[in-house]
C-alpha cells in the first residue's frame, strides 16, 4: 500500500489553495505568531485508520516548523478514545491547517472502515472486494488507497487499466448489427495482450454470449445471488466472474456464497461516512 508523494502534494496544495487563498483573517487578527501549542488527534469512534500521513503532511506544508508524531499507522483498528498522533508548533499555523487535515483523515478512514466491514462480511470465501470508478474527481488516488488500507483491492483506477464492455457499448454496436459475441471478439482481437477484456452481463443469455466471444471476465450486473450462482457454473474454467450493482452489507455475504471471484461496490467510496476524529489543541 503506497501513495505517490507527488500526487499527495498536488492534492494537498489544491485543498490548501481552496481554503487559504484569501488567508485566515480570524487567526491572523486574534492569534499572535509567537504562541506555541500542541494538538492531539483522537478517535471519537471505532474504525480503521487511513490517511494519517496525508493529514500530517498538511501541517508540514502549511508550516515546516510543526513537528508531527504519529502514534498509530494506516490500517490500525481504532477504538474510541485512541490517540492517533500528536503535533506541536505555532498555534496560528495549526489552526490554519486543522480543517483540511481532518477532512482528509476523516474521509479516508471512513472509506477504510466501510471497506473493512465488507471484507469482514465475506470472510471464509475466496473472493476479492473492490471499488469502482465512482470516486470524487481529483481524489481517486486517496480513495482507492483507502480501500486497500481497509483490506479491499483495486478495480480499474482509470479507463486505461482494462477493457470493460458495458451495456451502452453493446447497445451502440448493436445498432451496427453486432452481437455481444462479435463485440467481445473485436475487443479481444484488437486489445494489447496485457489487457483483459471484461463484459457486463444483465442476463444469463448475455453471459453465454460473452463466453462465446472469449471474454476474460464476466460482470454480473444487478443479478440475484441465484442468477449469479448459475452464471458462475457457466463460467467455470472459462472466465473469472464479478458481481456488481446493488451490493450492500446486508447482501454481500449471500453474493459471496454464489461463488463469484470479485465483488465490486461503488458504496465503498461514494457513500462511506467519515470516521469521527478530532484534534484537541492546548497551549
Amino acid at each position: 500500500m503506497f501513495l505517490l508523494q507527488t500526487e499527495v502534494d498536488a492534492i494537498i496544495d489544491r485543498a490548501l489553495e481552496e481554503d487559504l487563498a484569501l488567508g485566515d483573517p480570524t487567526t491572523e487578527i486574534l492569534v499572535a505568531p509567537t504562541v506555541i501549542a500542541s494538538g492531539t488527534f483522537v478517535a471519537k469512534g471505532a474504525g480503521v485508520l487511513a490517511g494519517l500521513g496525508v493529514a500530517l503532511d498538511v501541517f508540514r506544508r502549511v508550516d515546516p516548523s510543526i513537528t508531527c508524531s504519529p502514534r498509530k499507522a494506516d490500517g490500525d483498528r481504532l477504538a474510541k478514545g485512541d490517540v492517533i498522533a500528536e503535533i506541536s508548533g505555532p498555534m496560528a499555523s495549526i489552526l490554519m491547517a486543522e480543517r483540511v487535515a481532518l477532512n482528509f483523515v476523516q474521509h479516508m478512514s471512513g472509506i477504510a472502515t466501510e471497506t473493512a466491514k465488507f471484507v469482514d462480511a465475506v470472510q471464509g470465501f475466496d473472493v476479492s472486494v473492490v471499488h469502482t470508478r465512482k470516486t470524487l474527481p481529483g481524489l481517486r488516488a486517496l480513495q482507492t488507497y483507502s480501500v486497500r488500507v481497509g483490506g479491499g483491492n483495486n478495480h480499474r483506477k482509470s479507463l486505461g487499466d482494462g477493457i470493460l464492455i458495458k451495456d451502452n457499448h453493446i447497445a451502440s454496436l448493436a445498432r451496427e448489427g453486432m452481437s455481444v459475441s462479435e463485440v467481445v471478439r473485436q475487443a479481444k482481437a484488437k486489445a494489447p495482450h496485457t489487457i483483459t477484456v471484461e463484459v457486463e452481463a444483465d442476463t444469463l443469455e448475455q453471459v453465454q454470449a460473452a463466453l462465446d466471444g472469449g471474454a476474460d471476465i464476466i460482470l454480473f450486473d444487478n443479478m440475484t445471488p441465484e442468477q449469479m450462482k448459475r452464471g458462475v457454473a457457466l463460467c467455470k474454467g472459462k472466465a473469472r466472474t464479478e458481481a456488481s450493482g446493488g451490493i450492500t452489507l446486508d447482501n454481500v455475504r449471500a453474493v459471496a456464497e454464489s461463488g463469484v471471484d470479485i465483488i465490486s461496490s461503488g458504496a465503498l467510496t461514494h457513500s462511506a461516512k467519515g470516521l469521527d476524529i478530532s484534534l484537541d489543541v492546548a497551549i
